[in-house]
This record gives C-alpha cells, structure tokens and sequence, in this order.
C-alpha cells in the first residue's frame, strides 16, 4: 500500500474508533480520550525526535514530564505571602548558594584538577546552603500545611505555564546531557532514568516547593468551569439551541476547548518537527545516527548535535507535561510512574513508527485509545469469555482475579504483533 495512502487509512481508522466511544459509550468520554491522546501524541513526539531521528535512549521521560507539570504550579497558582514572609527569600537565597557551589566546583576542578580542593569546596558548600535553607523551609512548610505549606507561584495565566514547562525540562535536560550524552547508549538509559527518579523524589520532598505528596489541588485552568457556564443565561439559551441540557452542553464545551488548544499545540510543534526532519540539520542527525564515527569524520560535532536534539525533544516532553497537569487541573507527583510515562510513551512510538513524525502521533494517539478502553472494556470482555465456565471454577476465578492485568498484556501483545509483522511501525521513516 502507498505510504501516504496508508497514512490517511491508519489515522481514519483511529477517528473511527473515536466516534465508536463517543456513540456507543459517551461523547463526554470520547472528549477526554482524544485530549489525553493529543497529549499523548506530543510526548512521543519529543521521544521519537530523540530517538527516530538522534538515535538517543532517554529512558527518563517521566523526569521531563513531571518538570512540566511542577511549571504550571509555579507559574500560575497566586504566590503565599504569608509563606514568603516566613522564608521565600532565603529559600531562594539557598538554591542561588548551591548553584554557585556547583558550578565553581567545575570551574576549580577543570583549573587545578585536585580531587581534594574539589571535595574542601563541596563539604563547605553544603554545609552553608543547608544551613540557609533549613530553617527557611520549616518556617515555610509550618504556614497552614493542611491548605497550603509552600510558596505558591507567580500567578500568571496558566498557558503561559506550558512554555515555560518546556524551559524548565529543557534546562534540566542541558545539566543530564553535559554529564551523561558521552556514555554509550544502554549507559546513557540507566543514567537518565535514575535522574527521572531524582527529580520525582525531590518534587515528593521538598514540600515547600510543590507540596510535595500532599498534592496541588485546584489549579488555575484556561477553560471556564462547568458549573459557572450551567448559571450563565447566555449560556444555557445556546444550549437550548443545540438541544442540550446545560449540564451536558457545559462539559462538552469545556472538553472541545482543551481538544482545540492541545489540536493547535500539536500541528504546531509537528510543523516544527517536519521542518527540522527535511532540513540539512536533520539530515545530519539522522546521518550521525546511522553513523556515528563517519559523521566525526566528516567535521561534525556529534556530542554538540545530541546534546541540541536531547534539549528538544526534552522541552516537547515538558510541554506536554505541562498541557497533562492543566487538563487534570492537579499536580500529584506520586502519580508519576515509569510504567505510564516513559514504558508506554516507547510503545507508542515503536507501534507507530521511529523515525516518522506522523507514525508518532498514530502511536500516541492509538496506544493512548486501548491503553484506556483496555481497562474500562476488559473486565466486560473476560466475563463474556468465561460465561461458559461452571461457577467456582479455578480457572473462572483466576482468570476474574487477574483481569486488571489485561491492559499490561493487551500492551505487550500489542508490541510483539507489530514487531513480528512491521518491525519499523505502523508508518515506518521513509
């Protein structure tokens, strides 16, 4: 089948699925499957360009994602002033200390080479930034902990959270790529998923910064709530207008506003992408990935050009991070799993393609869709298929007991079939 064709059928096919929830389940539901999906989408997106394109193993996506999501706590809830009067400023103060001491360490140790200067001026710094910051962050976390216990942010609109989502990712993707992109590949894996695991830690522990474990609740979000649209005359005459009650007219305006706003998110970003793709930089970096001696031959900067294409795809995941949390309109970072963040942002762009920015957005967009209907339909299906079993069998019951296992093997099934029938995805590079 022509590669276009075939493009236009696989994408086809997903609207279908689509409007199959959206008929036979809900359409308030089907809403919410393709926002989370263009999500989804955005996030294998910024994978697929680190690894389709760079050959690059980031196995930390999860870190990325969840810096996204701490940018709209600091960006657009209102600032705690009773919490900066207790010690924002010498909280802050603090950070300012360590980051000094970390980088005169390198800057003295790439000077003088000596280990022992090194560690004098580590021990000392530690010892100073701790003793700036402890006091500050207990006084802190003692304003009211139950409602708030941390600074709050700027109060910003909370869309200007989702660039600033992609900074912050980016910029701890520029500190993981100076120390880590010089490793070979599976070494490079294990690093940036310990740094992911870094960064999850801290957003759990340091309480004065995200609440930690206790959640942000609340967040402000670009959309109107559904009850203030329910009170709205205007509104309920137009829904009136559309045949609906108000309550159902709200939620799915609501729901297409997000769909809108992540649809725009998206075209641009894979605008962007498909530019960089068929220009000369990305001809390069797809020639350093089949490569990679050949291309130091040939004058290029290698460890340069992952590093520029390690930032990127990094500031896409924080974006999209950042779009997940507004949506949830809640930052829980125990929530943050390997398994949903990084194992299945993989599957999608293996499935869907690598190396194809289109095959990304198919594999997020319908790896998201069964990842989801797998749990909600699952539990249907194992009772249809053991209806023929007699009651009290040991089968029946352990197939029954196990059934909230079937979205982790309906994913692997997922993963071999394609593997074993189109090894390079469903939209392969061409």
């Amino acid at each position: 089948m022509n590669q276009t064709v075939k493009t236009y059928a696989l994408f086809a096919l997903v609207g279908v699925l689509i409007l199959m929830t959206g008929l036979f389940q809900s359409w308030d539901y089907a809403l919410k499957l393709v926002a989370m999906g263009l999500v989804s989408a955005i996030m294998a997106l910024g994978v697929n360009l680190q690894w389709g394109i760079a050959g690059l193993f980031n196995v930390g996506v999860m870190g990325f994602v969840a810096l996204g999501g701490m940018a709209v706590v600091l960006t657009s809830v209102q600032p705690v002033p009773e919490a900066w009067s207790a010690g924002g400023v010498r909280a802050l103060l603090a950070l300012v200390i360590g980051a000094v001491v970390v980088a005169a360490s390198v800057v003295v140790y790439k000077r003088t080479r000596s280990a022992l200067m090194l560690v004098a001026l580590l021990v000392a710094g530690f010892v100073l930034y701790r003793w700036v910051r402890d006091d500050a962050v207990n006084a802190i976390e003692a304003v009211n902990p139950a409602a708030t216990g941390y600074l709050g942010g700027l109060g910003l609109p909370v869309v200007l959270a989702w660039p600033v989502g992609g900074l912050l990712a980016a910029g701890a993707a520029w500190i993981i790529g100076k120390t880590a992109l010089g490793l070979r590949s599976d070494y490079l894996a294990i690093a940036t998923l310990g740094i992911s695991e870094i960064i999850i830690a801290v957003m759990k522990n340091e309480e004065w910064l995200t609440r930690g474990v206790k959640n942000v609740n609340g967040l402000p979000r670009p959309m109107p709530y559904e009850i203030d649209l329910q009170s709205d005359p205007a509104f309920i005459d137009r829904a009136a207008n559309w045949g609906l009650d108000p309550t159902s007219a709200s939620t799915l305006y609501v729901k297409l506003g997000y769909v809108g706003m992540f649809a725009v998110v998206l075209v641009i970003l894979l605008v962007l992408a498909q530019l960089a793709l068929n220009s000369p930089w990305g001809r390069m970096m797809r020639a350093i990935r089949d490569n990679e001696t050949s291309a130091r031959a040939m004058g290029k900067d290698v460890t340069f050009r992952h590093l520029q294409v390690f930032i990127l795809g990094s500031a896409i995941c924080g974006v999209a991070g950042a779009m997940m949390t507004t949506l949830d309109g809640l930052l829980q970072p125990t929530a943050y799993q390997p398994l949903r963040y990084t194992f299945l942002i993989w599957v999608m762009v293996i499935v869907g393609g690598s190396g194809n920015n289109f095959g990304a957005i198919l594999g997020g967009m319908l790896i998201w869709f069964l990842w989801i209907q797998v749990e909600t339909v699952g539990p249907e299906l194992m009772v249809w298929a053991t209806s023929a079993l007699p009651d009290g069998s040991a089968l029946k019951m352990h197939l029954l007991e196990s059934v909230q296992h079937m979205r982790l093997l309906t994913m692997g099934v997922i993963l071999l079939l394609v593997l074993r029938f189109s090894p390079r995805g469903l939209l392969p590079e061409r």
